[in-house]
């Protein structure tokens, strides 16, 4: 009966609100529905129509209209800045709904959410699940594709994070397991038209098990919003509080919502740290010969990767005797820990640093570590362990501190004992873990395997530092879409198994939007991009170059990354153009193009004073726009080709070019 009541009692008052910043206006009718304008360059864009933007779900119904009943404003004044915060009321039948959006004056294109639900009846009411942030975004029928889109959820086909939508489109973007080792993310969402973006998502500390879902109902409207689904019964008197939300608009593409994401995440406390010079070093990694790879094989090829400018040598997966345990292979480590510290002094003495690849919180069955400690394992509600599916391992426990402690141990044998100076730690598995029900580590509720993932990460992260201070930490989680919360411990992140060159460049871009505009990003083994040698992907967006090539010809049977001699050239070329202009020490410029709707696809760096500009497409024979120069001329040259395009003058210019594939031009001024 209650639930009824609620569903039919709100009043119709015609009253509204608004709240106004300097780049935002959100409008509030008198259901407390709401929808967003933007003021970006001195015009008004109403980004949507208003929608039921924060509701709950009682009993299956979605509790939608609150009548409005009133407003008031007060000075801001706490960790994140100064702003100005409004409370909003309203009430429908025995629960009530207060709305506060602070707006910060150092977030002028941001609003920050908190909704509280307070049961004001004599009855117990049950709520099932929240939604904040919901809105549309509306675009004209002539432009093809209406939208482009930013999505942050884990999935097993490992999909394009930066996408046109369709009509039809839907995707949850759970931050939770949506496979058995699929899971995690970014907790934000943007879409954007060519006029103008929206971006929302949560503001915690740590994971939560939110849904971000993105759908585009029709052939002109998207939606977009928070979903948090639990189940709390409210006593009289007694309140739901939601996690803290935003919504932010922009114009051109989803880069500064993703960055202003982070400068707030950054004011509530999560720190980066300036990545050392060794994190932009370029890497050969031994994965060219797979798990069966022979030591003379490795070894073999380290004097062609020193001699080409690769200054890291990672050893791959097919060292250990399984996940877990983390023995050494006795076939190609007879005499054990000597002959793996002799294989670093070989490595170092070519002038090369070493990195270890490494699956942590991975644990096979039939291993020791299972054996003697069943108690470290990450167990369902059912009991039953938690499958990661490449290694055909199961998780342990992020948040069980022996598995912390046993973890950091492990560190210390890979940097102390055996002398690795960086870890190359891999699996999709390690980008978000499901909730923990093993009694055995009395948690205090079964998300807090969820929640304390990032700080299993800053234990590795610390432990490494601590021995190398200029250690490289490298996590790559397999296609998954990296989750924020993990950034802070590691000092190097990467394109992560990219299926396409288009990948290496869109996830360069999502990544130094969240980990600042100089993070070292590494476009992995050069041999997952397009034609296996598109080096001018990577070095055209400020990434670190990389390569699983084998050598000499031959060294490993039906090699598919063999260096031929006529690759070889390429390579070299490739590795002179990266060590010249290092451009991953510069600051990408990631605001100025729109990664969806500006042909050809641009991406821009700042260095010493010079503009550096990559565009990418199959063909094209046309103009481009050189954006973000100074009021002054600059000579513009092809820095690969080394083809002089003449004089421009700022603080925008044109140039007619043909290019096939890709064009890196630089911009000195004169």
């Amino acid at each position: 009966m209650l639930v009824l009541a609620i569903l039919v009692s709100a009043c119709s008052t015609q009253k509204s609100a608004t709240v106004d910043g300097k780049n935002i206006q959100i409008l509030f009718d008198d259901k407390l529905h709401s929808k967003v304008v933007a003021k970006l360059e001195g015009r008004a864009v109403e980004v949507g129509d208003f929608s039921s933007s924060e509701f709950v779900v009682i009993s299956g119904n979605e509790v939608k209209d609150f009548a409005f009943e009133g407003q008031q404003q007060e000075n801001l004044d706490d960790a994140i800045g100064k702003g100005k915060k409004y409370i909003l009321t309203g009430s429908n039948a025995a629960l009530r709904k207060e709305i506060a959006v602070s707006l910060y004056d150092d977030f002028p294109s941001m609003a920050v959410y908190q909704v509280s639900y307070t049961n004001t009846g004599d009855a117990e009411v049950t709520i099932d699940g929240w939604t904040n942030s919901h809105y549309t975004i509306s675009a004209r029928e002539t432009d093809d594709p209406r939208f482009w889109s930013y999505q942050s959820g884990s999935y097993e086909s490992r999909a394009d994070w930066v996408l046109p939508l369709k009509a039809g489109f839907s995707q949850e973007n759970f931050m939770g397991m949506n496979a058995s080792d699929y899971g995690g993310g970014t907790p934000v969402v943007d879409v954007w038209n060519r006029n103008v973006g929206i971006g929302v998502g949560h503001l915690e500390m740590v994971p939560k098990l939110v849904s971000l879902p993105v759908s585009m109902m029709d052939s002109t409207t998207a939606s977009l919003g928070v979903q948090f689904k639990m189940k709390k019964t409210l006593k009289p008197g007694e309140s739901l509080i939601t996690l803290p939300t935003f919504v932010s608009v922009h114009r051109g593409d989803y880069f500064q919502t993703l960055a202003d994401y982070r400068r707030l995440m950054i004011k509530q406390g999560i720190a980066f740290h300036e990545p050392p010079a060794s994190t932009y070093e370029p890497e050969w990694c031994a994965w060219g010969y797979e798990r069966k790879f022979t030591m003379d094989q490795v070894v073999n090829t380290l004097p062609m990767a020193k001699k080409l400018g690769y200054q890291w040598a990672t050893l791959d997966d097919g060292w250990q005797t399984a996940e877990g345990d983390w023995y050494l292979d006795p076939k190609k480590f007879p005499r054990g820990d000597a002959d793996m510290i002799n294989f670093v002094k070989q490595m170092n003495a070519q002038g090369l640093k070493s990195k270890l690849w490494w699956a942590p919180l991975a644990v096979d069955p039939g291993t020791d570590l299972i054996k003697q400690h069943p108690e470290y394992l990450l167990l369902n509600e059912d009991g039953s362990r938690q499958d990661i599916s490449w290694w055909d391992a199961y998780y342990l426990c992020p948040a069980y501190p022996p598995v912390q402690e046993y973890t950091k141990n492990l560190v210390k044998t890979f940097m102390q004992t055996w002398g690795f100076e960086g870890l190359k730690i891999d699996g999709q598995h390690l980008n978000g873990a499901p909730p923990c029900y093993n009694p055995a580590h009395q948690h205090a509720y079964p998300e807090e395997s969820v929640e304390k993932m990032p700080e299993f990460f800053k234990v590795i992260y610390e432990t490494a530092i601590s021995i190398h201070p200029n250690a490289v930490v490298q996590i790559c989680p397999c296609g998954t879409a990296f989750s924020f919360f993990t950034m802070p411990y590691m000092n190097q992140s990467v394109s992560s198994d990219p299926e396409s060159s288009w990948q290496i460049r869109l996830k360069g871009k999502t990544l130094k939007a969240l980990m600042g505009p100089n993070a070292a990003y590494y476009g992995d083994h050069v041999e997952l991009s397009d034609g296996r040698d598109d080096f001018g992907t990577t070095v055209g967006i400020g990434g670190i170059i990389g390569t699983k090539f084998t050598w000499p010809v031959g060294a490993k049977k039906d090699s598919k990354v063999d260096l031929t001699p006529e690759r070889e050239a390429v390579w070299a070329k490739w590795s002179e153009v990266y060590h010249a202009k290092m451009l991953p020490a510069g600051t990408y410029l990631g605001s100025l193009y729109d990664i969806g709707f500006d042909k050809p696809e641009t991406h821009a760096i700042q260095k010493d004073g010079r503009m550096y500009y990559a565009f990418y497409a199959n063909e094209w024979n046309g103009e481009v726009e050189l954006r973000g120069l100074e009021a002054r001329s600059y000579r513009v040259l092809d820095y690969v080709d080394q083809k002089d395009y003449g004089m421009v003058t700022g603080p925008a210019a044109k140039l007619a070019v043909q290019f096939s594939r890709n064009l890196l031009l630089e911009a000195v001024p004169e």
